[in-house]
């Protein structure tokens, strides 16, 4: 075998990606910078970053803001344990982030990604109802197809499918209620009222308004509002998981802000940093915190991880959420919003479309093949590829395609993300469905 010489070789001699079928999956593209809304390969080629490189980056690659108090940080304190001791980063991060959450945040864990965030809510919620000496509360209510990471607790609380298939032995029971999707409340809050008739439910689990890998289904804040409100009649914990919709995403800093009954724990991840590092924390109301204050050490919440709170993370959330907060970026998460609304207009109800769906700087298209798909569909395939040709990053869902880009992307660039969804319906229009085919596994 010679030796490999090409980055996309290299990577391919010793590397393992995610979400991908590595005997059959084409070398993957090197990038070696970024700049702004793009992202700029080994060969020179630059790609439009429509997804944020999965939802994580909100100001553009590479920003200076950021990468200068990076560089600071870790000039001054690179990590320390966060066990018995503490930084000026964190502690002020989460200063600023209590002062923004909804009233009843009190109190910031951090952790590294926003599977563990909600491990970590998981287990607050859990132990919460232990400490009183209802260990028997341990059910978790959850919406169908939802996604809250891939960690086992987290996949626990997640819809079930390909992807956990292998794992289903080994997660714990949940109970699955129907999306509330407009037209469809009073059947979910029909299911809510039944289940919290049960002595053992303990949490109720939510991506707030917009489930992500669901393929961006939205639901309302007044129906989710009421949820809230009928969940802490019975006495149940509610977490909101805001990794995707943190920061902007959905209009308001965040989605929480838009409902009238707020939870008790909130999970956060992806944007956090503006994309620069790994982190997450989860944030819980006081009565959470004070459950596991005791004189017996075993009350304490037993979780931790080697980079908790890493100072260098932290900074780079402090400079993120400084350029979130500025009204340059309120302006341009508007602009996008209008941008967003005016194409939906365009393009819905047209031939090849079924739906369309936005929320703040989230699009999605939803088209139609005429037959039913699947995220390993030949036509997510073709998407993914059509894409690709026109020098676009994107993840397909199946046939739900959707934009998440950074705020940074000017009008321009999102006419080309349009045109781009624009040819996809065209696509869709001329796709023959090839039954007898193997699905293609890739990606």
């Amino acid at each position: 075998m010679p030796h490999p010489t090409s980055l996309a070789q290299r990577d391919h001699a010793v590397l393992w990606h995610p979400y991908t079928q590595m005997q059959t999956a084409p070398l993957p593209i090197p990038i070696v910078r970024g700049e702004g809304s793009w992202l700029i390969a080994e060969d020179g080629t630059r790609y439009l970053d429509a997804i944020s490189s999965w939802w994580v980056n909100l100001h553009g690659h590479s920003h200076p803001a950021i990468a200068a108090r990076v560089s600071e940080q870790l000039r001054t304190l690179e990590h320390v344990l966060f066990a018995g001791f503490t930084h000026p980063a964190a502690v002020e991060l989460a200063e600023q982030l209590l002062a923004l959450l909804p009233a009843n945040q009190a109190r910031v864990f951090y952790s590294d990604n926003g599977s563990t965030a909600v491990e970590v809510a998981l287990k607050m919620v859990l132990q919460y109802f232990h400490n009183q000496g209802q260990p028997a509360r341990r059910t978790f209510l959850c919406f169908q197809n939802s996604y809250h990471g891939d960690t086992f607790g987290a996949m626990a609380v997640s819809g079930r499918g390909a992807f956990t298939e292998p794992f289903w032995p080994l997660l714990f029971d949940v109970e699955f209620l129907d999306v509330p999707v407009p037209g469809h409340e009073a059947e979910t809050l029909a299911q809510l009222d039944a289940l919290l008739l049960r002595p053992d439910v303990a949490g109720f689990i939510f991506e707030p308004l917009v489930l992500g890998t669901a393929g961006m289904v939205m639901y309302e804040p007044e129906v989710l509002s009421e949820m809230l409100r009928r969940c802490y009649q019975a006495g149940v914990l509610c977490i909101s998981d805001e990794v995707m919709t943190g920061f902007g995403r959905t209009g308001p800093l965040f989605a929480s802000e838009l409902l009238t009954e707020q939870p008790d724990i909130m999970c956060f991840s992806k944007g956090l940093t503006g994309g620069t590092l790994a982190m997450g924390l989860t944030t819980c109301a006081a009565q959470v915190y004070e459950a596991f204050l005791s004189h017996d050490k075993m009350r304490a919440l037993f979780h931790g991880h080697s980079y908790t709170a890493n100072p260098v993370a932290c900074a780079a959330a402090l400079a993120s959420l400084e350029l979130t907060r500025a009204e340059e970026c309120t302006r341009q998460r508007q602009r996008i919003e209008a941008a967003h609304a005016a194409f939906r207009q365009e393009i819905k109800g047209q031939p090849g479309v079924r739906a369309v769906r936005h929320r703040g700087t989230v699009l999605a298209v939803e088209y139609d093949p005429g037959e039913g798909t699947s995220y390993f569909s030949r036509l997510r395939d073709a998407f993914y590829q059509l894409a690709l040709d026109h020098h676009v990053v994107l993840r397909p869902l199946g046939n739900v395609v959707y934009l998440l880009p950074p705020y940074c992307t000017t009008n321009e660039e999102l006419d080309l993300l349009y045109d781009v969804l624009r040819r996809m319906r065209h696509l869709v229009l001329d796709f023959t469905p090839a039954p007898n085919l193997p699905e293609i596994l890739h990606d």
